[in-house]
């Protein structure tokens, strides 16, 4: 498995292509370096490849397209972000084997023994990786550019799922792209970005706000949400700062559709999320309780596959409900 990270190594931050290394779980600072890197699944043994080796690995894999998978906070390598990354992985495959390469892109989250313990210092940890992986996203787009003599040029659709936190990571990361490499743009990258219970304030994809590269970069944004999200309700979603306070993106989609670009749908999930996530109704992009791909995942396969939208409202809106079916 593929994988990206600005987690820090035990072996420390000199980046030497082909080492083997280890996640420094005590260690939750968000380091500007990157990592491109592999993990032998069998042995859950980690190689950094360097950037190069894995631009070329990734354009030799027979998937046709790469799905970037950005997680929550609280979550670590082995018990949380691989696994999630086999079961999409195998939900994919399971529908189309050979579409996609489902590569987890992995911040520094507490562990709970770190020096930023809580909530709130997952949300700068989220933030403060903005200029590591707007890094990377300058290194994928030098190899999609890229054409040496001989080659054909690196046609792979690149798509982002962004789960809750990993939603400010994504945001920061593009802002940052924008900012110290793209001079205030940034390229339209992606087919689809998948913004799942985000956790960003629900004005963020407007277009006076910094989200507003998220839509940039990209055909079509997907906003799923849920008002019975339990983690993104006022009691359990952590300190917002002392002089700012507003809903969740993941809690109510977009809190003015007409101020965000037109490339923007929202996708109403209380239906289902609690069936796929109970009592949470937090984690509801998976598969249902029967372990059959849910409403959800069908949704984002379907977008995957034709890189359109259908069956949404003149508001840009769908409700996903137990009778929905993907087109």
């Amino acid at each position: 498995m593929f994988f990206i990270t600005n987690r820090p190594f035990v072996e420390g931050n000199k980046s030497s292509d082909m080492r083997k290394v280890n996640f420094d779980l005590d260690n939750n600072e968000a380091a500007q370096s990157v990592y491109f890197c592999w993990r032998d699944d069998a042995k859950k043994a980690y190689v950094e490849l360097g950037n190069e080796n894995f631009m070329k690995a990734m354009r030799k894999s027979p998937a046709r397209q790469v799905l970037f998978y950005i997680h929550d906070s609280a979550q670590f390598p082995e018990e949380h972000i691989f696994p999630v990354t086999e079961k999409l992985q195998a939900l994919f495959d399971e529908q189309d084997k050979g579409l996609v390469d489902v590569v987890p892109v992995i911040w520094p989250c507490d562990n709970g023994s770190a020096v930023l313990k809580e909530f709130h210092e997952d949300q700068i940890a989220a933030e403060a990786s903005g200029i590591a992986f707007a890094r990377a996203l300058e290194k994928f787009l030098v190899w999609r550019e890229s054409v040496k003599s001989g080659e054909a040029p690196c046609l792979k659709r690149m798509s982002v799922l962004a789960h809750s936190m990993g939603n400010r990571v994504l945001r920061q990361a593009l802002f940052c792209w924008s900012r110290y490499h793209r001079k205030a743009q940034v390229p339209l990258m992606f087919r689809n970005i998948f913004m799942v219970a985000a956790d960003v304030f629900n004005e963020s994809l407007e277009n006076s706000r910094e989200g507003r590269f998220i839509c940039h970069s990209t055909r079509n944004v997907i906003v799923y949400y849920a008002t019975d999200d339990r983690i993104l309700g006022t009691g359990t979603v952590g300190p917002l700062g002392a002089d700012s306070a507003s809903r969740r993106l993941g809690h109510t989609g977009p809190e003015h559709i007409h101020l965000t670009p037109k490339n923007v749908y929202s996708v109403d999930c209380d239906d289902v999320n609690n069936k796929y996530d109970r009592p949470n109704g937090h984690t509801y992009f998976l598969n249902d309780e029967k372990s059959e791909p849910g409403k959800v995942f069908l949704h984002m396969y379907d977008a995957m596959k034709k890189g359109r939208l259908e069956g949404h409202d003149e508001h840009r809106n769908l409700i996903v409900d137990l009778n929905f079916r993907s087109c």
